[in-house]
């Protein structure tokens, strides 16, 4: 036989174009539509309903970038379509390539019930089966002109506030048609079969048989008469889809699905309508098809519906209840969890977990994040604690250097727990069921011969859309067909649990998941970084201080204010804004709104500090708090006392022969040279140099960057082929001498921007201050700090949520080659044994370690942070302006006091008027075990519950005192229920009414619910 594929599918290819496909909707009719421009910003559904309308023609355009025009649909069925199925077809525009990125609108009944969502690929809405004819139509689209900002390119467009007021979109089609459902179903028939022929081997027989069948269907179509011949044509291609597939045919679970990005090409209150849009689609579906299975992450996403959508969220209750549209995740959004910090991805958890409860009754058991940059290796406990069982991601599957070596498999973390994990191999979140994306999940999953099943989640996502009739036609043809998997639409907790069954004793990942990507992302958009870091110091704060408060004055505890403010950090910690990597109105709104956090944060920390300060004292007495989980100047952690004197020696400030300053406080020496650069850190107490030999730290450095793609999200390992030092002084000149602090401050000017550094050395600190203001105003530029320093560290410890993780300096493997940039919280420390150093900083994630043999034997291990960037795309403004931030070097520190300076740059001292001491109301006697959060408890009940962690690294004995009576010490889980499992009830012991013997294993986190007794 001769090889006529190429023929064949071509001839498939253009019959579905251009007869099979436009003959679906046959018979129209134009409806009447008119338009009402929305002034400004989206308004409540009864006012768009109610607005002036004028008429408007198909072929006119509409829609300034991010307007709202609604439109009002009006029409009368023809009375000879009586008996036949019609559907009106609305098409705004679209551009059948962007679903989610462009024009959308969300389709009402004059009552201003939600019908569905209309984008590219779901633009009909059903008015009737059988229909008697002459019914009249009226709808009501609300429309979102929304600008397509996919082209990777700088555009003011992402602004409303710099976007231009031409119309981007023009009217297409707004007609009632016929529907003829054959020619639907023959078009899913030819779509499944000619998707599955392409992805089998040429050498197999099955593909000829497809091929041979659907070339008689086409034989079989009369092209004038696609209607009426149809059923004809889908007769001919029964046979080969009746064949069973083969009992080792790999299974999928196939979970309707739209992953909606919270912000990113869009603002927040987009996210709003497109959640709404999404979910009504949904709905509709299900009632169409009772075999549709949908699963929505995010609780904030579900809030949303809550507050704005009461009709549509009763439609949602129902279905949740039905079991078809299934909640998972358990976070409040679907959050960065880079950097991310350990208290906040506990209440992403709280929140998120607790709405679910709340509102369905549904205990989550899964973490479901698709789509985040990279996953801490604190996330095993985390999910545990709260919890979850399993967790679900496809997002590694984006590395750039190095394939991940399983798709099934068990996680563990940093201390120790493992959760069941799953990266679908058909590598979408955004699947369609097509036999192109399913035969690549069959053929490239990693586990065979131990696993046989994988998960694949369907519907259109980022922008949202959800699945559409054709993927449900899809898996309906793929249940059971030879050559293809297995297809089940299914819930989630139906595959993690057939999986974990069948693979339980599945390969284990130590250690954090890097996204060899999108490496950037630490670095872009600071001010965004340094609003979240100080939120999450602030709410510790507001939270410690106001249940000190409530328990030793009776102050009110803020609860309905806390939880709010919570919960607007946890918003903006969503994947796209934290990292940076979203439009400009999404990060202009989100540094207005943090200043509004802080400022409301301030007032509840200072009320509470008032409370506790009280009245008394001397005029000008006051007390000195210290919210840091340490002890410093003698005021313990999480207490205050009277303003404490200073204890260690003088600082010293003299001139340096060679140009430049000396500080000197009796345990550093700290050499400034002309170029203002340390050129010496000379620990005193160990008779060591800090700074390598001939080398200069805190030595700012500008890199170009310019990645391949992703400007905001990507950093490429090219950026250090160029590197200019900045070294020009524009002023160098020493602070007056104080007994408690010498410092010197540096100006500097490069390219358009300038910086001022002001290098402190302070009485009894062990710590070279940095505080640096920059003027930022370049463009793809990547900025950094270097300290390159006299240590031979094999290995750099970052710190992560509950901890640290550990990465090699050197670059044998592709592994730890793609790690050129890293993640670090508040702290990351080098060293090797004896000695070593810390670089702290109070909002810096970004970094980079890398090591060199010098001429004299000695290693220099370089320790850089990541201050700016200046990516042009998406936000073209990224970053430009004035940015303040601080960071320390500590020579000499070991990983204890890596912990605890980054916790005092965090968290400074607070002076209050008063002269009452606060005692704390819970101390631990070790330094080794963090008290993470001091709280009441979420059911109001009056109790005080206690956060705390293991932090070097290794086990620990210690004891928690309480400062006030309890009754009882009950392990807790992350949503404060009772813990029974055995490495909880080992933690602890309570030794008597205040003292709790602690004993934990390394990065272990423990949370104790303290009830306080009457006489508390």
């Amino acid at each position: 036989m001769h090889d006529d594929r190429t023929t064949v599918e071509a001839r498939l290819d253009r019959v579905l174009r251009e007869r099979i496909r436009p003959a679906v909707h046959g018979d129209s009719r134009p409806l009447t539509v008119e338009r009402w421009d929305v002034p400004g910003e989206p308004v409540p559904v009864a006012e768009g309903l109610a607005a002036p309308y004028r008429p408007i023609a198909v072929g006119r355009s509409w829609g300034p970038a991010w307007g709202t025009t609604w439109f009002r649909v009006t029409g009368r069925v023809p009375r000879e379509w009586a008996g036949r199925t019609v559907e009106a077809v609305l098409d705004l525009g679209f551009d059948r390539g962007t679903t989610g990125f462009q024009c959308e609108g969300l389709v009402h009944r004059a009552d201003g019930t939600e019908v569905k969502g209309l984008h590219p690929h779901n633009d009909w809405v059903r008015i009737g089966d059988g229909v008697a004819g002459g019914e009249e139509v009226e709808l009501y689209v609300e429309a979102a002109a929304n600008p397509v900002l996919t082209a990777q390119l700088p555009t003011r467009q992402g602004d409303r506030l710099t976007a231009h007021d031409r119309p981007l979109y023009r009217l297409r089609r707004m007609d009632l048609a016929v529907f003829r459902a054959g020619v639907w179903e023959l078009v899913r028939d030819l779509e499944v079969l000619d998707g599955l022929m392409r992805e089998l081997p040429v050498d197999q027989a099955r593909r000829w048989e497809i091929l041979r069948a659907v070339e008689r269907a086409l034989d079989a179509l009369d092209l004038a008469d696609v209607p009426g011949t149809a059923g004809r044509a889908r007769a001919r291609l029964a046979g080969v889809l009746s064949s069973p597939a083969h009992a080792s045919a790999h299974r999928v679970s196939a979970v309707g699905h739209a992953h909606i990005d919270s912000a990113w090409l869009w603002p927040l209150r987009e996210t709003v309508r497109k959640v709404a849009r999404t979910v009504a689609n949904t709905v509709h579906l299900m009632d169409t098809h009772p075999g549709h299975v949908h699963a929505m992450s995010q609780a904030q996403q579900f809030a949303w519906i809550k507050e704005h959508r009461p009709g549509l969220w009763a439609r949602v209750r129902e279905k949740v209840a039905e079991g078809r549209f299934v909640p998972v995740g358990g976070m409040w959004v679907e959050s960065d969890t880079n950097m991310v910090g350990g208290e906040a991805m506990a209440r992403q958890f709280l929140y998120g977990k607790r709405f679910f409860l709340e509102e369905f009754g549904i205990d989550t058991r899964e973490v479901w994040l698709p789509d985040s940059f990279g996953y801490t290796a604190a996330l095993p406990q985390i999910a545990r604690l709260a919890g979850a069982e399993w967790f679900l991601t496809q997002k590694i599957s984006w590395n750039r250097t190095n394939a991940f070596p399983h798709h099934t498999f068990r996680w563990e973390g940093i201390d120790g727990t493992r959760v069941f994990a799953h990266f679908p191999p058909v590598d979408t979140y955004n699947c369609d069921l097509g036999g192109a994306q399913l035969a690549h999940a069959a053929r490239t999953y990693r586990d065979k011969g131990g696993g046989s099943r994988s998960l694949a989640p369907f519907g259109f996502g980022d922008g949202g859309g959800g699945a559409t009739r054709e993927m449900l036609g899809r898996a309906e043809r793929l249940r059971d067909l030879e050559g293809s998997p297995r297809v089940s639409v299914e819930p989630p907790a139906a595959f993690f649990e057939a999986a974990r069954a069948e693979y339980g004793d599945a390969p284990v990942w130590v250690g954090e998941l890097y996204l060899e990507l999108h490496r950037g992302t630490y670095t872009s958009q600071a001010g965004t970084k340094r609003g979240n870091r100080r939120g999450e110091s602030l709410l510790r704060e507001a939270e410690l201080w106001s249940a000190t408060a409530a328990v030793r004055t009776g102050h009110p505890y803020p609860y309905d204010a806390l939880e709010r403010l919570w919960k607007t950090v946890l918003l903006h910690q969503f994947h796209d804004i934290l990292p940076g990597s979203s439009i400009a109105w999404v990060h202009r709104e989100a540094r207005e709104t943090y200043a509004r956090v802080h400022r409301e944060l301030e007032g509840i920390v200072s009320s509470a500090q008032r409370a506790l300060a009280g009245e008394g004292g001397a005029e000008g007495e006051a007390v000195v708090f210290n919210g840091a989980p340490h002890a410093r100047h003698g005021i313990p952690a999480g207490g205050a006392l009277p303003l404490p004197g200073r204890t260690g020696e003088p600082v010293t400030t003299e001139e340096r022969p060679d140009g430049g300053h000396v500080l000197a406080n009796g345990l550093l020496r700290v050499e400034v040279d002309g170029r203002g650069l340390l050129v010496s850190v000379y620990d005193l107490a160990a008779d060591r140099e800090a700074v390598a030999p001939g080398a200069a730290a805190n030595l700012l450095q500008i890199h170009p960057d310019f990645p391949a793609l992703w400007d905001a999200w990507d950093l490429d390992s090219s950026y250090r082929h160029g590197v200019t030092d900045l070294t020009g002084v524009d002023e160098l000149r020493p602070e007056p001498p104080a007994a408690d602090e010498a410092a010197v401050t540096v100006r500097r000017s490069f390219g358009a921007s300038s910086v001022v550094q002001r290098i402190a050395l302070r009485s009894g600190s062990r710590t070279v201050d940095i505080d640096t203001e920059v003027d930022w105003h370049e463009s793809e530029r990547i900025l950094k700090a270097a300290f390159p320093l006299d240590v031979k560290a094999d290995f750099s410890a970052a710190e992560i949520q509950f901890g640290h993780v550990l990465r090699p300096t050197h670059t044998n493997t592709s592994w730890e080659a793609a790690k050129f940039e890293i993640c670090a919280h508040r702290w990351l420390h080098v060293g090797e044994p004896g000695w070593g150093a810390a670089v702290v900083n109070d909002a810096t994630y970004g970094h980079d370690v890398t090591r060199d043999v010098r001429e004299d034997g000695g290693q220099t291990t370089t320790v850089r942070l990541s201050l700016l960037r200046a990516p042009r795309y998406p936000d073209p403004e990224t970053d430009q302006g004035v940015h303040r931030m601080r960071y320390a070097l500590a020579p000499g520190a070991t990983i204890a006091d890596a912990v605890r300076e980054g916790h005092w740059i965090n968290l400074p001292e607070r002076s209050v008027a008063g002269g009452s001491p606060v005692a704390p109301l819970v101390t631990v006697d070790s330094d080794q075990v963090v008290v993470e959060a001091v709280k009441l408890a979420e059911d109001r009940g009056g109790d005080v519950v206690v956060r705390l962690y293991e932090a070097h690294g290794g086990r620990a004995r210690a004891a928690l005192t309480t400062g006030f009576p309890v009754a009882s010490v009950t392990a807790v889980d992350l949503l404060e229920r009772p813990l029974d499992a055995a490495p909880e009830r080992g933690a602890y012991e309570v030794v008597d009414g205040g003292t709790v013997a602690l004993r934990l294993r390394p990065f272990q986190i423990l949370t104790l619910r303290l009830a306080r007794s009457a006489a508390g």
